[in-house]
Protein backbone atom coordinates (compact mmCIF):
# COMPACT_ATOMS: atom_id res chain seq x y z
CA UNK A 1 0.00 0.00 0.00
CA UNK A 2 1.24 3.48 -1.36
CA UNK A 3 2.31 5.79 1.53
CA UNK A 4 0.96 9.83 1.20
CA UNK A 5 2.22 11.25 4.36
CA UNK A 6 5.55 10.37 6.71
CA UNK A 7 6.67 12.51 9.52
CA UNK A 8 10.03 11.50 10.97
CA UNK A 9 10.38 12.61 14.28
CA UNK A 10 9.09 16.39 14.17
CA UNK A 11 9.96 18.89 16.85
CA UNK A 12 7.81 22.25 17.06
CA UNK A 13 8.86 24.94 20.11
CA UNK A 14 7.37 28.16 21.18
CA UNK A 15 10.22 29.31 23.35
CA UNK A 16 11.21 26.96 26.10
CA UNK A 17 7.46 24.90 25.03
CA UNK A 18 8.01 21.48 22.93
CA UNK A 19 4.89 21.64 20.97
CA UNK A 20 5.72 18.62 19.06
CA UNK A 21 8.04 16.73 20.72
CA UNK A 22 9.60 13.85 18.92
CA UNK A 23 6.17 12.98 16.55
CA UNK A 24 6.33 10.02 13.64
CA UNK A 25 3.30 9.21 11.54
CA UNK A 26 2.78 7.22 8.75
CA UNK A 27 -0.30 7.68 6.78
CA UNK A 28 -1.12 4.83 3.83
CA UNK A 29 -3.40 5.82 0.68
CA UNK A 30 -7.22 5.45 1.30
CA UNK A 31 -7.23 5.69 5.10
CA UNK A 32 -8.37 7.53 7.57
CA UNK A 33 -5.94 8.55 10.68
CA UNK A 34 -7.15 10.24 13.39
CA UNK A 35 -5.12 12.42 16.10
CA UNK A 36 -6.96 12.67 19.43
CA UNK A 37 -6.08 13.94 22.65
CA UNK A 38 -6.31 17.19 25.43
CA UNK A 39 -6.37 20.23 24.28
CA UNK A 40 -2.87 21.65 24.13
CA UNK A 41 -1.71 18.39 22.88
CA UNK A 42 -0.16 19.77 19.76
CA UNK A 43 -2.57 18.48 17.49
CA UNK A 44 -3.30 21.51 15.74
CA UNK A 45 0.81 22.36 15.24
CA UNK A 46 0.64 18.79 13.40
CA UNK A 47 -1.20 20.43 10.59
CA UNK A 48 0.48 23.74 10.53
CA UNK A 49 3.50 21.92 10.25
CA UNK A 50 2.38 19.98 7.74
CA UNK A 51 0.42 22.66 5.48
CA UNK A 52 3.33 25.23 6.31
CA UNK A 53 1.81 27.38 8.63
CA UNK A 54 4.96 26.42 10.93
CA UNK A 55 8.62 25.10 10.08
CA UNK A 56 9.08 22.61 12.42
CA UNK A 57 12.87 22.73 14.15
CA UNK A 58 13.57 19.18 13.88
CA UNK A 59 12.50 15.95 11.53
CA UNK A 60 11.38 15.69 8.57
CA UNK A 61 7.62 16.25 6.36
CA UNK A 62 7.61 13.76 3.26
CA UNK A 63 4.17 13.78 0.87
CA UNK A 64 3.58 11.44 -1.94
CA UNK A 65 7.68 10.76 -1.47
CA UNK A 66 8.45 14.60 -1.76
CA UNK A 67 10.19 16.38 1.34
CA UNK A 68 7.89 19.22 2.25
CA UNK A 69 9.41 20.18 5.20
CA UNK A 70 9.09 24.23 5.55
CA UNK A 71 7.30 24.25 2.49
CA UNK A 72 5.00 27.51 1.61
CA UNK A 73 1.50 27.13 2.53
CA UNK A 74 -0.09 27.97 -1.41
CA UNK A 75 2.77 25.16 -2.34
CA UNK A 76 1.77 22.56 -0.28
CA UNK A 77 -1.62 23.13 -1.46
CA UNK A 78 -0.89 23.13 -4.92
CA UNK A 79 1.59 19.71 -4.43
CA UNK A 80 -2.28 18.80 -3.40
CA UNK A 81 -2.75 18.98 0.65
CA UNK A 82 -6.26 20.30 1.81
CA UNK A 83 -7.74 21.38 5.11
CA UNK A 84 -10.55 22.89 7.40
CA UNK A 85 -9.89 24.50 10.50
CA UNK A 86 -11.25 24.01 13.70
CA UNK A 87 -12.98 27.36 13.74
CA UNK A 88 -14.80 27.88 10.55
CA UNK A 89 -13.30 30.07 7.88
CA UNK A 90 -15.64 30.81 5.24
CA UNK A 91 -16.37 34.68 3.23
CA UNK A 92 -19.30 35.09 5.27
CA UNK A 93 -20.61 37.41 3.23
CA UNK A 94 -20.34 35.75 0.04
CA UNK A 95 -23.06 33.45 -1.85
CA UNK A 96 -22.03 29.71 -1.07
CA UNK A 97 -21.20 29.39 -4.89
CA UNK A 98 -18.81 32.13 -4.60
CA UNK A 99 -17.35 30.58 -1.74
CA UNK A 100 -16.20 27.67 -3.61
CA UNK A 101 -15.11 28.86 -6.84
CA UNK A 102 -12.50 31.60 -4.67
CA UNK A 103 -11.02 27.84 -2.90
CA UNK A 104 -10.81 26.81 -6.98
CA UNK A 105 -8.37 29.23 -7.73
CA UNK A 106 -5.84 26.66 -8.65
CA UNK A 107 -7.99 25.79 -12.14
CA UNK A 108 -7.80 29.77 -13.11
CA UNK A 109 -5.27 29.11 -15.20
CA UNK A 110 -5.88 32.25 -16.86
CA UNK A 111 -3.36 35.36 -16.52
CA UNK A 112 -4.59 39.32 -15.51
CA UNK A 113 -5.45 40.20 -19.71
CA UNK A 114 -6.88 37.32 -20.81
CA UNK A 115 -8.83 38.27 -17.69
CA UNK A 116 -9.54 41.86 -18.27
CA UNK A 117 -10.74 40.96 -22.04
CA UNK A 118 -12.72 38.09 -21.08
CA UNK A 119 -10.93 35.84 -24.14
CA UNK A 120 -12.19 32.49 -25.15
CA UNK A 121 -9.75 31.29 -22.67
CA UNK A 122 -11.07 32.83 -19.28
CA UNK A 123 -14.77 32.49 -20.67
CA UNK A 124 -13.73 28.40 -20.62
CA UNK A 125 -11.72 28.05 -17.56
CA UNK A 126 -14.56 30.32 -15.75
CA UNK A 127 -17.12 27.88 -17.51
CA UNK A 128 -15.12 24.60 -15.82
CA UNK A 129 -14.36 26.19 -12.28
CA UNK A 130 -18.26 27.06 -11.76
CA UNK A 131 -19.23 23.88 -13.14
CA UNK A 132 -16.82 22.13 -10.44
CA UNK A 133 -17.62 24.06 -7.55
CA UNK A 134 -21.67 23.37 -8.10
CA UNK A 135 -20.64 19.27 -8.41
CA UNK A 136 -19.14 19.84 -5.46
CA UNK A 137 -21.83 21.31 -3.52
CA UNK A 138 -24.08 18.52 -5.44
CA UNK A 139 -21.73 16.30 -3.41
CA UNK A 140 -21.90 17.78 0.05
CA UNK A 141 -25.63 18.51 -0.19
CA UNK A 142 -25.53 22.27 -1.11
CA UNK A 143 -26.55 22.75 -4.47
CA UNK A 144 -30.02 24.28 -3.78
CA UNK A 145 -28.60 27.21 -1.46
CA UNK A 146 -25.37 28.36 -3.80
CA UNK A 147 -26.94 31.35 -3.57
CA UNK A 148 -27.40 31.98 -0.13
CA UNK A 149 -24.75 33.91 1.44
CA UNK A 150 -22.45 31.51 3.30
CA UNK A 151 -23.74 32.78 7.08
CA UNK A 152 -26.94 32.43 6.44
CA UNK A 153 -26.29 28.23 6.77
CA UNK A 154 -26.54 26.26 9.71
CA UNK A 155 -23.99 25.28 11.62
CA UNK A 156 -23.45 21.88 10.49
CA UNK A 157 -23.63 23.00 6.80
CA UNK A 158 -21.16 25.71 7.36
CA UNK A 159 -18.73 22.94 8.07
CA UNK A 160 -19.98 20.81 4.96
CA UNK A 161 -19.14 24.29 3.04
CA UNK A 162 -16.02 24.36 4.48
CA UNK A 163 -15.06 20.74 3.23
CA UNK A 164 -16.31 21.75 -0.23
CA UNK A 165 -13.88 24.35 -0.21
CA UNK A 166 -10.85 21.95 0.81
CA UNK A 167 -12.04 19.97 -2.01
CA UNK A 168 -11.45 22.45 -4.56
CA UNK A 169 -7.68 22.08 -4.50
CA UNK A 170 -8.51 18.31 -5.81
CA UNK A 171 -6.43 17.22 -2.54
CA UNK A 172 -4.88 13.62 -1.98
CA UNK A 173 -4.28 14.38 1.61
CA UNK A 174 -6.94 16.15 3.36
CA UNK A 175 -6.84 17.77 6.97
CA UNK A 176 -9.89 17.63 8.99
CA UNK A 177 -9.66 20.10 12.43
CA UNK A 178 -12.65 19.08 14.24
CA UNK A 179 -14.97 18.60 12.16
CA UNK A 180 -17.71 17.16 13.99
CA UNK A 181 -17.22 20.55 16.55
CA UNK A 182 -20.46 21.90 18.10
CA UNK A 183 -22.84 19.14 16.90
CA UNK A 184 -24.63 17.00 18.18
CA UNK A 185 -25.49 13.16 18.33
CA UNK A 186 -27.51 13.22 15.28
CA UNK A 187 -25.23 15.73 13.15
CA UNK A 188 -22.44 13.38 14.13
CA UNK A 189 -23.62 10.43 13.07
CA UNK A 190 -24.13 12.47 9.12
CA UNK A 191 -21.29 13.59 9.44
CA UNK A 192 -19.66 9.82 10.08
CA UNK A 193 -21.58 9.09 6.84
CA UNK A 194 -20.93 11.84 4.92
CA UNK A 195 -16.76 11.71 5.05
CA UNK A 196 -17.44 8.10 4.58
CA UNK A 197 -18.56 9.02 1.49
CA UNK A 198 -15.87 11.14 0.49
CA UNK A 199 -13.42 8.71 0.94
CA UNK A 200 -15.13 6.16 -1.38
CA UNK A 201 -15.81 8.50 -3.69
CA UNK A 202 -12.45 10.18 -4.38
CA UNK A 203 -10.11 7.53 -2.75
CA UNK A 204 -8.54 10.72 -0.34
CA UNK A 205 -6.53 9.95 2.55
CA UNK A 206 -7.72 11.72 5.29
CA UNK A 207 -6.21 13.00 8.41
CA UNK A 208 -8.64 14.03 11.46
CA UNK A 209 -8.00 16.00 14.44
CA UNK A 210 -11.93 15.04 16.65
CA UNK A 211 -12.68 15.01 20.36
CA UNK A 212 -16.05 12.97 19.61
CA UNK A 213 -14.80 9.22 20.16
CA UNK A 214 -17.95 8.15 18.83
CA UNK A 215 -16.97 9.66 15.18
CA UNK A 216 -13.41 8.38 16.07
CA UNK A 217 -14.80 4.97 16.35
CA UNK A 218 -16.57 4.76 13.75
CA UNK A 219 -14.60 6.40 11.11
CA UNK A 220 -11.05 5.75 11.63
CA UNK A 221 -8.63 3.03 10.42
CA UNK A 222 -6.09 3.93 13.08
CA UNK A 223 -5.26 6.92 15.77
CA UNK A 224 -2.28 8.37 17.19
CA UNK A 225 -3.12 10.05 20.67
CA UNK A 226 -0.93 12.75 21.90
CA UNK A 227 -0.28 14.36 25.47
CA UNK A 228 1.67 17.66 25.73
CA UNK A 229 3.22 17.04 22.33
CA UNK A 230 4.09 13.51 22.62
CA UNK A 231 2.86 10.18 21.34
CA UNK A 232 1.30 7.96 23.90
CA UNK A 233 -0.36 5.21 22.13
CA UNK A 234 -1.13 4.20 18.79
CA UNK A 235 -3.39 1.52 17.20
CA UNK A 236 -7.21 0.83 16.28
CA UNK A 237 -10.03 3.39 17.85
CA UNK A 238 -10.60 -0.08 20.00
CA UNK A 239 -6.92 -0.60 21.17
CA UNK A 240 -6.35 3.09 22.04
CA UNK A 241 -9.83 3.47 23.78
CA UNK A 242 -8.96 0.34 26.22
CA UNK A 243 -5.30 1.86 26.92
CA UNK A 244 -4.59 2.68 30.57
CA UNK A 245 -2.36 5.82 29.26
CA UNK A 246 -4.82 7.01 27.35
CA UNK A 247 -7.59 6.70 29.75
CA UNK A 248 -5.25 8.73 32.27
CA UNK A 249 -4.34 11.39 29.87
CA UNK A 250 -7.26 11.88 27.88
CA UNK A 251 -10.40 9.84 28.50
CA UNK A 252 -11.10 9.91 32.17
CA UNK A 253 -10.22 7.81 34.88
CA UNK A 254 -11.22 4.14 35.21
CA UNK A 255 -13.74 4.61 38.05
Amino acid sequence: MAVVLEMKNVEKHFGGVRAIDDFSVTLDQGKIHGLIGPNGAGKTTIFNNITGIYAPNAGKIIFNGQDITGTPPHRVAQLGIGRTFQNIRLFSNLPVLDNVIIASNLDATYNLPQAFFKTAKYREREKYVREKAMNLLEVVGLSDRAGELANSLPYGHQRKLEIARAMALDPKLLLLDEPAAGMNADESAELVSFVQELRERFAITILMIEHHMDVVTNLCDHVTVLNFGKTIATGTPAEVKSNPEVIKAYLGGAD
